[in-house]
C-alpha cells in the first residue's frame, strides 16, 4: 500500500483526492490546506502545513499554486518523500533548477504532472507517429478554444498572468508536442485581453518550430465556448462536456492524422490523389489515475518519472518563451 499525501484541495486536487480515495493499492496519508474546513477529512489527519506533518508517508502529491511548487517540493524532498508536483513545475527557471538539483541530492524523484502523457490516445499518438507509417512530421495545427467561467478568476492568484490559459492550459499542449516532435527551438507568438481586459492574456496564438523541422500553430482563448479543445474532445474531464471533436490536425510526408478521433488520412502520393480515412482503434482510460499508478510504481522503485522536473522545466521555458512574444498589453 502507498501512502500518498495531498497538499492543495482546489479543482486539480479533488480530482486527485477522489482518485486517491478509490484506489485499492493507495492509501490517503493525510490532507495538507490552511482552510481547517478543506484539510477535514473522516478517515485521513488534516495539517496546516508541510511542516506540520507527523505520520508516515511514501510521497506527497503537490496541487497548490504555481508559486509554492518550488518550496514545497524541497521541503517534501528534505523529508525523504518523493514529489508529484502539478503542472507548471515551477513558476520561474531558476526554481525548476532548484527542485532539480533538490531531487538529485535526496535521491528521490519528482514527478510532474503533464498527465496527457498517461492518456491512452496520446500514447496511441505517439505509437502511430512513430512507427513511421505515416513518413515525417511536417506541420502541425492545434486549437484550445474554451470559455471559462468567470467566477474561475475569484481566486487571487488566477487574477494575474499565472491564471492565463498559456501557464494553465496551453502547457499541457506544449508538453505533448515536445514529446511528438522533440524540442522547441523557435517560438512566435501574439495575444490579447480584449474580452475580459484582464491583467493577463485571454486569447492569442503561438508558432513553434521544433529540431526535427515539424512547425505547430497554436491558438488559444479562454473567452470563447467551443468544442475545441483536449478536455472537450477526450471528455478527460468531469467538468467539461464531451464534444468528442478533433483539436489537432498532424500533417506528414505520407499521410495525416486527427486527434482525439485518432482518424489517419493515407494512399495519396501527391495533390491530384484522394486520401482514404481509416480509424484507430485504442481501449480509453482515466490519466490522471493512470499518473497516480505510475507514481505509485515510481515510488517503489519499479520505474523512473516519465515526465520529470528536467523534462518540465524545457516545457516551462517554451511557455516562459510564448508569455514573452504575446505582446498582449
Amino acid at each position: 500500500m502507498t501512502r500518498i499525501l495531498l497538499a492543495g484541495t482546489g479543482l486539480i486536487g479533488a480530482r486527485h483526492l477522489a482518485h486517491i480515495e478509490a484506489h485499492p493499492d493507495l492509501t490517503l496519508a493525510g490532507i495538507i490546506d490552511p482552510d481547517p474546513d478543506r484539510r477535514a477529512h473522516p478517515a485521513a489527519p488534516g495539517f496546516a502545513g508541510i511542516e506540520d506533518v507527523d505520520v508516515e508517508a511514501d510521497g506527497i502529491l503537490l496541487a497548490t499554486p504555481t508559486g509554492s511548487h518550488a518550496p514545497l517540493t524541497l521541503a517534501a524532498l528534505q523529508r525523504g518523500w518523493h514529489v508529484l508536483v502539478e503542472k507548471p513545475v515551477a513558476d520561474t527557471l531558476e526554481n525548476a533548477d532548484r527542485m532539480i538539483a533538490a531531487s538529485r541530492a535526496a535521491d528521490r524523484h519528482v514527478l510532474v504532472g503533464h498527465h496527457r502523457r498517461h492518456h491512452p490516445r496520446v500514447a496511441k499518438l505517439h505509437e502511430v507517429l512513430a512507427s513511421g507509417r505515416l513518413g515525417m512530421p511536417v506541420a502541425a495545427s492545434l486549437l484550445w478554444l474554451m470559455k471559462k467561467p468567470d467566477d474561475y478568476f475569484d481566486v487571487e492568484w488566477r487574477a494575474g498572468i499565472d491564471g492565463a490559459p498559456i501557464k494553465q492550459n496551453l502547457i499541457h499542449d506544449v508538453d505533448t508536442l515536445r514529446w511528438l516532435f522533440g524540442e522547441v527551438t523557435d517560438v512566435v507568438g501574439l495575444a490579447s485581453n480584449a474580452v475580459r481586459g484582464a491583467a493577463r492574456p485571454e486569447s492569442g496564438g503561438a508558432v513553434l518550430r521544433f529540431d526535427s523541422g515539424v512547425t505547430a500553430t497554436l491558438t488559444y482563448a479562454d473567452t470563447t465556448p467551443t468544442p475545441w479543445g483536449f478536455e472537450a474532445g477526450t471528455g478527460e474531464s468531469p467538468h467539461i462536456p464531451h464534444t468528442a471533436q478533433d483539436s489537432l490536425r498532424i500533417a506528414c510526408t505520407q499521410g495525416a492524422i486527427e486527434f482525439p478521433s485518432l482518424r489517419v488520412w493515407s494512399g495519396a502520393a501527391h495533390w491530384n490523389e484522394e486520401p482514404v480515412a481509416s480509424e484507430t482503434e485504442v481501449d480509453d482510460g482515466i490519466p490522471l489515475l493512470r499518473q497516480l499508478e505510475h507514481f505509485a510504481d515510481v515510488i517503489a522503485g519499479r520505474a523512473t518519472p516519465v515526465v520529470d522536473a528536467a523534462s518540465a522545466r524545457e516545457t516551462l521555458a517554451v511557455i516562459l518563451r510564448i508569455e514573452e512574444a504575446a505582446q498582449w498589453r
